[in-house]
This record gives C-alpha cells, sequence and structure tokens, in this order.
C-alpha cells in the first residue's frame, strides 16, 4: 500500500525528533555546557554541583578551526567563467553571510540544510536551515537522489510543517506538540482562497543537505564526535586538580609530642570549671601563632601538593585532541616561538587538507542549491552548466602578507596571468577583480592615448623644476 503525504510527513517529523537529541548533544558541547563525567560518585558527593557549569571549552576551538577556512566566494560555470547571474542572486538572499553560519553549525551537528524557493512567487530565495528543523530522505539506492523533503517551524501556538516532493508541495498547521493537536491543512498565512497544497514548479525537491563527513553508507557526523569523550576527561582533570589545590596547595604545619589544645568549660551560674573542650584552630590558623609549652615538642610540615601531574596529563589529553582533528598547535597552546614560517606551515597542512576535503563535500551541495536558483529563475541551460561546473573558494592557507607577494612573484614568473593570481589574494572577490581589471584596461588606455597626466600627475612647470631654480637664485644673487 502507498504511503499517504500525511503519514510521510509524520514518518519524517518523528526520524527529525529522534535525530534532534544528539543534535542537541553536540550543540550544548560547542556551547561549553558539559556535564561532570569520569568523576568516582564519592568525589561527586563531596563537591556537589561546585563544579556544575565549569568546562574548559576546546569544542568551539576545534569547530572554528575548520569553519573559518570554508568561504565560499562565487560560482563557476561549465566554461570556467563565473555566473554573474549565480553571483547576484547568492548576495540578493544574504547568502554571502549566512553560507558562513550554515557551514558551521553542519561542522557542529553534521549536517545543515538550504531551501531554494521563490515565496512570492516572482524572485527566487536561498535560505539556510537548521538540522533540528529539517530533514531530507533519498530514494533507496540513490544516495543523491531527494524523495522528499520536510521543513518545520513554530509560531506561537501552532506548529507548521512543509513537505516537499518532486510533484506537490504540502503544507499543514497544528497545535504545538503536547497539547493534542492534530494535523490539518494550513490556512494560517495563506491568502483566501490559497489551497494548502500546490503543485511544485521545480519539478524537483527545493530542499539541499549540507553533510559533513560523509561516509558510504553512514550518516554524517559531528567535528566534535571524537572531540567529546577527550572533553570530558579535560573537565574531570581540572575538577580534580582545583580541588588537590584548594585543600594541599600551601605547606601544612603539624605539631609533634603535644596534646591539642584544650580550653575549660565554665558553668555561667557557678563560675566553677564543669569540663574542657578542644580549642578551635581556626584562631591560631589565622593569628599564624602557637605557643608550645611541653618540654620535647617540636613542629614538622607536609609539603604542598605537586599539581604538575594533572597539568601534563590535560596537555596529553589537548595534544590528543590535536592529533584526532588535525588541529594545528598554534591554536590550542600558542606556544611556539622562534618558529620557522615553514615549520608552522607544516603544522597546519594537515587542517588544510581537511578544508580541502570539506570543501568537496559542502562544494557538491551549494553547486546543487545554485542549480535549483536557476532553474528557479526559469534558466534550465544555466542550471545544466552549472551543475558542471565548480565552487570558487578562498585559499585555506593563511599566510603572511610576504609569503603571498612571495609566492605570486614566483607564480608570475613562470607565466601565471593576472587574474589567476588576485584570485589567490585572501578576501579578494570577483567583483573586486572586474574593477581591478577596468582599471588596468583604464591605464593602458591612458597610455596609449597619450595621457600621461592621467597616470601620474600633470607635468611641473618649466621655472619649478629639478635644482634649476635654486641655481638660477644662486646666480642672480651674484
Amino acid at each position: 500500500m502507498a504511503e499517504t503525504p500525511l503519514k510521510m510527513m509524520e514518518r519524517l517529523y518523528q526520524k527529525l525528533q529522534r535525530r534532534s537529541q544528539k543534535i542537541r548533544k553536540w550543540s550544548d558541547y560547542f556551547e561549553g555546557k558539559h556535564p561532570l563525567l569520569f568523576a568516582s560518585p564519592e568525589f561527586s558527593t563531596q563537591t556537589g554541583d561546585l563544579f556544575d557549569g565549569f568546562s574548559d571549552n576546546w569544542c568551539r576551538t576545534i569547530t572554528h578551526a575548520t569553519a573559518e577556512r570554508l568561504r565560499p566566494l562565487a560560482f563557476r560555470l561549465e566554461d570556467g567563467s563565473i555566473d554573474k547571474a549565480a553571483e547576484r542572486a547568492w548576495k540578493r538572499s544574504g547568502c554571502h553571510v549566512e553560507v558562513n553560519l550554515a557551514l558551521l553549525e553542519a561542522l557542529i551537528s553534521g549536517r545543515s540544510f538550504a531551501l531554494v524557493w521563490k515565496p512570492d512567487g516572482v524572485g527566487t530565495e536561498i535560505t539556510f536551515e537548521k538540522p533540528t528543523t529539517a530533514v531530507v530522505e533519498y530514494v533507496p539506492g540513490r544516495r543523491r537522489l531527494r524523495a522528499a523533503g520536510l521543513k518545520v517551524w513554530t509560531d506561537h501556538d501552532l506548529e507548521f510543517a512543509t513537505l516537499f516532493t518532486p510533484s506537490m508541495v504540502y503544507r499543514w498547521q497544528r497545535l504545538r506538540a503536547g497539547s493534542g493537536g492534530v494535523w490539518t491543512g494550513r490556512t494560517a498565512g495563506l491568502s483566501r482562497g490559497e489551497a494548502s497544497h500546490v503543485p511544485n514548479p521545480l519539478k524537483v525537491v527545493p530542499l539541499v543537505e549540507l553533510p559533513n563527513l560523509t561516509r558510504l553508507g553512514a550518516s554524517p557526523v559531528s567535528e566534535l564526535a571524537p572531540v567529546i569523550p577527550l572533553q570530558n576527561a579535560i573537565n574531570a582533570l581540572w575538577a580534580h586538580a582545583m580541588t588537590a589545590s584548594d585543600e594541599r596547595a600551601l605547606p601544612a604545619r603539624v605539631v609533634l609530642g603535644m596534646d591539642r589544645p584544650v580550653r575549660e568549660i565554665i558553668d555561667p551560674d557557678s563560675g566553677e570549671v564543669v569540663g574542657e573542650e578542644d580549642e578551635p584552630l581556626a584562631k591560631f590558623r589565622s593569628d599564624r601563632l602557637l605557643w608550645l609549652e611541653r618540654q620535647g615538642a617540636s613542629i614538622a610540615e607536609f609539603s604542598a601538593a605537586d599539581l604538575r601531574g594533572f597539568l601534563d596529563l590535560i596537555t596529553q589529553a589537548v595534544e590528543h585532541i590535536a592529533a584526532q582533528t588535525r588541529t594545528p598547535a598554534i591554536y590550542l597552546n600558542k606556544k611556539l616561538i622562534n618558529i620557522p614560517e615553514s615549520a608552522v606551515s607544516a603544522d597546519e597542512s594537515g587542517l588544510v587538507a581537511k578544508a580541502y576535503e570539506r570543501q568537496d563535500h559542502f562544494g557538491a551541495g551549494l553547486q546543487e542549491v545554485m542549480r535549483l536558483e536557476a532553474l528557479a529563475a526559469g534558466e534550465p541551460k544555466r542550471a545544466e552548466s552549472l551543475s558542471l561546473g565548480s565552487v570558487v573558494w578562498r585559499d585555506p592557507h593563511f599566510r603572511t602578507e610576504v609569503q603571498f607577494a612571495d609566492s605570486l612573484v614566483k607564480l608570475k614568473s613562470i607565466g601565471v596571468p593576472d587574474e589567476a593570481l588576485w584570485e589567490r589574494i585572501p578576501g579578494v572577490t570577483h567583483d573586486v577583480i572586474e574593477r581591478w581589471k577596468r582599471m588596468r584596461d583604464d591605464q593602458a588606455g591612458a597610455i596609449l592615448g597619450g595621457n600621461v597626466a592621467a597616470l601620474y600627475g600633470p607635468k611641473p612647470a618649466e621655472d619649478h623644476q629639478g635644482d634649476d631654480e635654486p641655481a638660477n637664485e644662486l646666480l642672480d644673487a651674484a
């Protein structure tokens, strides 16, 4: 029996809810919300909630280290030229800003999504969606062919769900979960007489997944998956170190050969001594005074606890995080002193290689997004050319200006064109390159036209050139 659209929507909705539990865990670790694990029950009983809210958060550093090296700049067509229409649509939807958040979310949660649609029926719009509000289902046996997509959101006391299929778009609403509401055709936000279920003009599911770390037959996974166990260990080690520091960070002195100081207990009515009790030691500690009256009494000392063992273990755990995530040491310990640039570049090679790998995965999804945008704009030929083109990314290498200049000069010496060199400069977008090309052409035209003054300014006057004026003044004075 064929699955009805409502049953499909409910099934995808449940799948989204199950997936959200793991996503919330990864998101909490990124935000530094870590439970204290790997501590004994006795330790937890003694400290209570003392370390609630504490974390030495390396999860944020690890994800930002990769995210800051992923910057899509433009989209090439099949012939290698830049698609100006795609660039305008990209900026019109604010994607040049939002894509950074979408890629960061994909690194944290394992995936994010992009939706291409025409909300007003005229202009196309690209929006990026959280993994807790969107899900895509693929055709069995076809990992890249989307069978359906679901987007959900809430507004006040209503919950909305939109199911995208290649042929239809189904829209439902209900009272928020927990209030017993049932899904019905959407009416809120629609104009009078507008149907809740409408044909899909794109003839393809417009919701695109941007997966992180995909494997054949495996689900996308967060960058934090290998970090979380070591992060828990680091937090526990810091808790133990701070507890030991609080108790044994200072030397402790002990009195030998003498009874504990006591004081008499006096009956307030009779004034007679009725007993004795131990003298509180807090006053001796604060006054730093003690009288030893018994012969043979002496003072010994317990040395302060050496906490370097905890710090060495924490350093080792951080190094393991760096090795497993291919994060350069400079991001984690900042102790690189008098290190040659070649060594720094070698230290970053693992992160750069990971960035190139992520560019391949995310780039395929972004290409599909812009292909859908071209289809929505009614340009199927451009859509086909985009699908065979590529994404232009910023170079993931971080170099100094001197290193870049030296590299560009060497590439220029072997005949690399200026435009190709400009593309390698960080932060230089293709609209900037177009402006540079116009400026270069204007300079060449000025030279060929003999208008040197347009380049170098007007020629100095005859009586204000070089050393002639001072020399003439000297002659006149003579």
